[in-house]
């Protein structure tokens, strides 16, 4: 007859016995994810910042266009329509 081996099994780790060294990695890396947010947060902010400024600065480009501008802007054939 095969003998029969005794398997012990893996000690898991529990939150009994947790030491501070696991605590603070779990502190610093849950820290790091929200410096991480925050940042991408601000990032999309400033884009939506600039955009807005960009739009504002064409809004302002284009209402303070001359009318020789405005033509010449324009696609249609204005001499056609010359008598």
């Amino acid at each position: 007859m095969a003998k029969k081996k005794n398997k012990q099994p893996k000690m898991k780790k529990t939150d009994d016995h947790l030491t501070l060294q696991d605590t603070l990695n779990q502190d610093i890396l849950l820290k790091l994810k929200q410096t991480q947010q925050q940042l991408k947060d601000e990032e999309e902010s400033k884009k939506l910042k600039e955009a807005e400024r960009k739009r504002e600065e064409r809004r302002q480009k284009e209402k303070n266009k001359s009318f020789e501008e405005l033509l010449n802007e324009s696609s249609m054939d204005w001499k056609k329509y010359k008598q």
